[in-house]
């Protein structure tokens, strides 16, 4: 299994400037691939290969005046970015053939877009010091926060820098299963919702956060204050920062609720049932706000990953299947409930008697719900 790991940067001034250099010259190269490759396609001849862009736009590119400052930063970070071009283009062809889902086609990278990326593989000889810090080439060492240890030997390095200012370095390691969890006897089913984020088969509930709604009024502010400042100029930039950064505490906050509640389910049970929630509808109704506020996704995705990490079971439950009309113990379906306030029916209790055929003298016995 391949889990990601992310920390925190803190590069110097110098180092920032060295990541500018680098995050421009990964973006024009990649626009140069993509700008070629479309030319290409626009007169109906073979696309370029990978080696031949890396010739013509990083070899040969460097003996240019125009381009000399590309040689500032390091041949890996330009050369990863022509492959990450060349994945763009294979998810697309696969996306067309239907062997994997659709996406749009590669599309180029702009100098305003607030997130940047760079990837620093095993041939840019990366590494980490004995003091902890990252020494990338051509960059120097940085500054990082360790929270936890790496389970094994990344391969590559993901310096990202997000809208907020802050830079952080993703690593993909491989993991074994040495992680399993010892078996437990305990059985969970949540249904997930806005009124409480989550309802246990148990009973307990477990109260929305509402991260996104508490902090509305600290969020307006700051985007009125961004909305009044003139475009092109320093304030306006400033202020930028402020609403992402505004943003960035309220995504980051309901992650680490998603994570520790993801982690509690998964150690104490070996089993977890939810229920798949066609989130895609309910965020073009009036609770669209809530909704995304909630980030169901993001949680069900937690504990799948978990569960298989950590040898787990979990099931999901389709949004169409009956669960309240089946015995959970034989599993009849017999048919629609009374009201909550027309008796014993709010409990799951069914004394109906089976459709289909039955040895002689069978009848269903009441059973509560769980």
């Amino acid at each position: 299994m391949q889990l990601r790991y992310r920390f925190r940067l803190y590069p110097n001034g110098p180092q920032r400037q060295a990541l500018a250099r680098a995050f421009g010259c990964a973006r024009v190269v990649f626009n140069d691939g993509l700008r070629a490759r479309e030319a290409a396609r626009a007169e109906g001849g073979a696309l370029p290969t990978t080696g031949g862009l890396s010739a013509t736009l990083i070899t040969e590119a460097k003996k240019t005046d125009e381009r000399a400052w590309s040689g500032d930063v390091s041949a890996v970070v330009l050369q990863q970015a022509l492959r990450d071009l060349d994945a763009a283009y294979r998810t697309f062809f696969d996306g067309l053939k239907g062997t994997r889902p659709r996406v749009g086609a590669p599309r180029f990278k702009s100098r305003k877009d607030r997130r940047q990326t760079v990837r620093f593989t095993a041939n840019a000889r990366w590494r980490i010091t004995t003091g902890g810090d990252l020494s990338l080439p051509k960059i120097g060492n940085v500054r990082v926060t360790w929270s936890r240890a790496l389970p094994s030997v990344p391969s590559s390095v993901t310096v990202v820098k997000d809208a907020a200012g802050r830079y952080f370095a993703s690593f993909v390691v491989e993991t074994g299963r040495d992680e399993t969890l010892p078996e437990t006897t305990g059985e969970v089913g949540i249904d997930l919702g806005l009124g409480h984020f989550a309802v246990l088969s148990d009973g307990t509930k477990v109260d929305s956060p509402r991260f996104l709604r508490r902090a509305e009024k600290k969020l307006k502010r700051e985007q009125r204050n961004l909305s009044r400042t003139q475009k092109g100029s320093a304030n306006r930039d400033k202020a930028r920062v402020k609403v992402a950064r505004a943003h960035a505490r309220v995504a980051d906050a309901r992650r680490d609720f998603h994570h520790r509640l993801s982690t509690r389910l998964i150690r104490e049970n070996q089993a977890v049932a939810v229920e798949t929630l066609a989130v895609n509808g309910l965020a073009r109704t009036r609770l669209a706000k809530s909704v995304h506020d909630a980030g169901w996704s993001a949680f069900v995705r937690m504990l799948e990953y978990k569960a298989a990490r950590y040898g787990r079971r979990l099931v999901r439950i389709g949004r169409f299947e009956p669960t309240s009309r089946v015995c959970s113990v034989c599993g009849v379906k017999d048919g629609p409930k009374r009201a909550a306030t027309a008796g014993p029916c709010w409990t799951g209790i069914s004394t109906r008697r089976a459709t289909s055929p039955r040895p002689p003298g069978w009848r269903h016995q009441p059973v509560e719900r769980r």
